[in-house]
């Protein structure tokens, strides 16, 4: 299973079991319906500007990626049933459990990899 590092902060971990969603029906799926995620998962959607929380159980990390995987923008605990804004710098998303941005302590301008 692919993995999430963070250049910029010392090759942290960010993800350890990152799911892929590149089709149209895995993107519109998401998270949709899961009780919850894996707090060391992460599900990365591709291509992606903009993603809701809508019929989701529980409160995301968002993670706007360019195409370099430069991080372009961040959103931290964003509770079901919310339409997040979208970025036009941004090629995919990546959605992180509540609070993951903050223990690994990303932030807009670092450089992510996927090992």
């Amino acid at each position: 299973m692919a993995r999430v590092i963070n250049l910029s902060r010392g090759n942290a971990v960010l993800v350890e079991n990152l799911e892929f969603a590149i089709t149209f029906g895995k993107r519109f799926l998401g998270l949709m319906g899961r009780r919850a995620i894996n707090p060391r998962g992460g599900l990365l959607l591709q291509p992606c500007r903009s993603v809701h929380t809508f019929w989701m159980r529980f409160p995301i990390d968002l993670v706007y990626l360019d195409p370099a995987f430069r991080v372009v923008a961040l959103l931290e605990n964003v509770p079901p049933s919310r339409m997040a804004p979208g970025n036009r710098h941004t090629r995919s998303v990546l959605e992180l459990p509540a609070g993951r941005l903050r223990e690994t302590g990303t932030s807009a301008g670092d450089i992510l990899r996927i090992e």
